[in-house]
């Protein structure tokens, strides 16, 4: 944790920020307390005088200006008490998002969970140390924020005063250009964020790759209001995934190498399924046909068969075939499907 000087502040102010720092996790040692809020040894023994006096229960752990320095777990506990399901699912939940880390939405979560974790019983306390070790989520091919924490600042202000932003933006193809847009809702999608903005000068809502905003700036003075029947998630219950479109009726065939896998998942709220007397299953949908959609179904490779649409089977075709040349020796006359299956 990082602090700053606070030797402008006034006592009051500084037995406020005293209290803040007890509070968190383990605490603060006397020697930081002393430099960061400028104060001698002697003033800084009444300061604990005086929050005594106030009836906060201060603790004193080992000795001189090494000595450690917090308010007793209960003391948190007042009005609140979490319990142990519950601190679970904070901690599960935030290693959900370790893609983040790097953002103020990481760090804001971590410091929420540090000042809500001593309000689990004393009884649970050694089970909640151990969390790190029990709880993780697996990798996956996350998308790096690091270097755009200031723009997603940016648009959570936008998001949360309903200020109109101007942004440059470079979609995956195509060439960087300006929007005005109304930010209304912020989503994650397989480790990235995705806003839903409306396009001020086609008037129509898209969805934007955060990552590839160049730059972003809230216009303060300026308000705009959220249709009252805006609804994210109807904004998208037609997409494959985060890409909005107009749906159309599909029909997938699955090999009976893969067809338990993908009786295991829901892959679409439209999801219709049905097996076939030779072991396959067709999964019947009905939904926008998008990158997500077409990603899906090459990366089963010859155990996956569009049925319909049939501009979509062609599509798929054209594509498994390039991909066949690609691997092409020159020793062969005809390209062969492939026999891979890349599980999603």
């Amino acid at each position: 944790m990082t602090y700053h000087p606070s030797s402008r502040l006034n006592k009051g102010q500084k037995l406020v920020r005293l209290i803040e720092w007890m509070q968190r996790r383990g605490g603060i040692r006397v020697h930081e307390v002393e430099a960061l809020l400028d104060v001698d040894p002697r003033t800084f023994r009444r300061y604990l005088t005086d929050l005594r006096d106030l009836g906060l229960p201060v603790k004193e752990e080992g000795r001189g200006a090494q000595r450690v320095v917090s308010l007793d777990p209960a003391y948190r506990r007042s009005g609140v008490q979490l319990t142990l399901g519950e601190m679970i699912s904070l901690r599960f939940g935030r290693a959900l998002f370790d893609f983040l880390d790097g953002t103020g939405f990481a760090a804001d979560i971590d410091q929420a969970i540090d000042r809500l974790e001593p309000t689990v019983s004393r009884a649970n306390a050694d089970v909640v140390r151990d969390f790190d070790g029990m709880f993780m989520a697996v990798p996956e091919h996350a998308k790096d924020y690091s270097a755009g924490h200031e723009i997603i600042d940016e648009i959570l202000s936008a998001l949360i005063y309903c200020n109109p932003g101007q942004a440059s933006y470079r979609p995956a193809r195509g060439e960087e250009r300006k929007y005005l847009i109304e930010p209304f809702t912020l989503a994650t999608y397989r480790q990235g964020l995705y806003l839903f903005a409306r396009d001020v000068d086609e008037d129509r809502v898209k969805t934007f790759a955060v990552e590839r905003f160049r730059s972003f700036y809230r216009i303060r003075k300026q308000k705009f209001s959220r249709p009252n029947d805006w609804d994210p998630r109807a904004f998208v219950a037609d997409a494959f995934g985060i890409t909005a479109g107009s749906p159309r009726a599909i029909v997938v065939r699955f090999s009976p190498r893969v067809a338990e896998f993908i009786k295991e998942r829901r892959w679409h709220g439209s999801q219709g399924l049905q097996p076939r007397p030779d072991g396959s299953i067709e999964v019947l949908l009905r939904c926008a046909i998008t990158p997500e959609l077409r990603q899906w179904i090459l990366g089963y490779g010859a155990d996956a068969e569009v049925l319909e649409p049939q501009e979509l089977r062609d599509e798929i075709r054209e594509t498994l075939l390039s991909a066949c040349r690609r691997y092409q020796s020159p020793a062969d006359t005809t390209p062969t499907a492939t026999t891979g299956t890349l599980f999603g």
